[in-house]
């Protein structure tokens, strides 16, 4: 009979390290798929971002790349770009034209990396229906409902403008969407200056008039932003989101009803109809943005400045421009 072998203490410490050695190497062949985070921050307003946050395209989308999504809602424009100069978020959805204003005048380093074409009739000045406001120049020594930085900021001092008046000649109200129709429907103001879906909702709700829209006054682009060094780390993420930008996009416009069907209970259950012709009044239509195309912005710092609402002049093309 063969002897049978004996196990000295080196032959097992040998065998155990043999075992350890090739159970590290089948971890570093075989390594758990590293997931970084993508941030994005968003307003109840941001339509598109909100149909792909609903429907998970994103997160489908992104998942080639290994990259996980989390959702941040903030109250409006401005705190929103605030968290994405501070680094809390990594990508804001949709703002208005004028908020990347009150951001560069703060020293923000952002990128615009896509905007939605102009949607002029999306804003509107409204008074009530037997208010003795007919004209723009009847606003003067008015009080108004505004929301500070938005888009409507921007219409209504346009709007006294080519009335010939100054911002300096009413009484603002800066008020968020939700406090300004409250304060219009208990006639706490004299007119009201907001952005759909509010809008369309007041309108439809309410008996109104329309003082004037953004017509021949005020485009209302809605931009995304992003970090400067997020755009030079990850155009890849990038290219996905604004890819899947363009296509949300399209289908909201190609099944409007079935897109306010996903977004009237993100709406504070705006009724079907309410949703549709609201987006109506909005293009929808993801561009890539180019400093060529920014005149516009520098038009609103203008303004801003004149009227002393921005605390130094702002140079509108000192951004960064992320080409997709």
């Amino acid at each position: 009979m063969p002897k049978p072998i004996k196990h000295t203490q080196t032959g097992y410490r040998r065998a155990l390290l043999a075992g350890l050695l090739a159970g590290l190497a089948l971890c570093i062949t075989l390594p758990a798929e590293a997931q970084e985070t993508l941030r994005i921050g968003y307003q109840k307003s941001s339509t598109l971002i909100t149909l792909l946050k609903t429907q998970g395209t994103l997160e489908k989308a992104l998942a080639a790349q290994h990259v996980a999504v989390t959702w941040h809602e903030f109250p409006s424009g401005l705190p929103l770009l605030e968290a994405l100069n501070v680094g809390n978020v990594d990508i804001s959805a949709d703002v208005a034209d004028t908020v990347p204003i009150f951001a560069q005048a703060a020293q923000a380093r952002l990128t615009y990396f896509a905007q939605e074409a102009a949607s002029p009739s999306a804003q509107a000045i409204i008074v009530h229906k037997n208010s003795p406001v007919r004209q723009l120049w009847d606003l003067k020594g008015k009080k108004v409902a505004v929301t500070k930085a938005a888009g409507s900021h921007y219409l209504l001092i346009a709007a006294l403008k080519k009335a010939g008046l100054a911002f300096s000649d009413i009484q603002p109200a800066y008020l968020s969407p939700a406090d300004g129709r409250a304060a219009f429907e208990n006639n706490k103001v004299d007119a009201w200056v907001t952005w759909e879906p509010f809008l369309t909702s007041a309108q439809r709700q309410l008996p109104t008039r329309t003082l004037a829209d953004g017509k021949g006054l005020a485009s209302y682009k809605r931009y995304y932003l992003t970090g400067t060094g997020y755009a030079k780390e990850h155009p890849q993420v990038l290219s996905v989101v604004y890819e899947q930008l363009h296509k949300a996009g399209i289908w909201l416009k190609a099944n409007p009803r079935d897109a306010a069907k996903v977004l009237s209970p993100l709406w504070g259950n705006l009724d079907i109809e309410t949703v549709e012709i609201a987006n109506s009044n909005r293009a929808y239509q993801i561009q890539p943005v180019t400093h060529d195309q920014l005149d516009e912005q520098q038009h609103i710092a203008d303004a801003f400045f004149a009227a002393g609402l921005l605390p130094k002049a702002v140079d509108a093309q000192d951004v960064e421009v992320w080409k997709p």
